[in-house]
């Protein structure tokens, strides 16, 4: 069984993560601490609410540094919904700078008034099957996933755009993929079979 760690950093969606990754086989974990890493072949970066708090109890905690070393080293990382966003260089909410892992900054929904601001519901996500089709066994181009969000990621790196997203006519990067790395703006974890189908099929291909 795959060693999962899910990050506690004092905020995030963590008891259902937990039970997805356990769900799809892992032995999963959930750490508070960077040296609980040490033992982990995956290590899960979940997060909800204000990235301001993020960033600053990921510093606090050291995972900060720890994240991008993990990164930096490709080992096996899946980022969920803020877990996503904070891997870029700044974002808009809180005028905050992030890990800046990755190129492009995190910009609020600016949408007519008859799209409502989160994003929430089940959407669909265009998946950029080149290269990773390995991630997308049992998931179809009609399949929708679960989002609430009010802020998206909008970065110049498009070699690293795993699946896109378009909501109120704002095309926007829903998902990301560099070599064991991946995350996504929806949650896989509230996304029924088909989320726990990327879980799976993640911890088959890049674990």
């Amino acid at each position: 069984m795959k060693k999962v760690a899910v990050i506690d950093y004092g905020m995030g969606n963590l008891m259902s993560v937990w039970r997805a990754w356990q769900h799809v086989g892992a032995d999963a974990k959930i750490i508070s601490s960077p040296t609980e890493m040490d033992s982990a072949d995956v290590l899960v970066f979940p997060g909800q609410g204000c990235i301001t708090d993020t960033i600053k109890l990921l510093k606090q905690t050291g995972f900060d540094n720890a994240i991008r070393e993990w990164i930096s080293a490709d080992k096996p990382f899946f980022g969920i919904c803020l877990g996503l966003q904070a891997l870029f260089e700044y974002s808009e909410e809180g005028d905050v700078e992030c890990l800046g892992v990755f190129k492009g900054s995190v910009k609020r929904l600016r949408l007519p008034h008859k799209f409502k601001v989160p994003h929430m519901g089940w959407d669909n996500v265009e998946f950029k099957r080149n290269g990773n089709e390995s991630m997308l066994k049992s998931i179809e181009d009609d399949d929708q996933f679960y989002f609430v969000h009010s802020y998206y990621v909008d970065t110049p790196q498009s070699e690293i755009v795993f699946g896109s997203t378009e909501y109120g006519g704002c095309k926007f990067t829903s998902a990301i993929a560099k070599g064991n790395l991946v995350a996504t703006q929806f949650h896989p974890e509230k996304s029924q079979s088909k989320g726990l189908a990327l879980y799976s099929n993640f911890l088959s291909s890049k674990a």
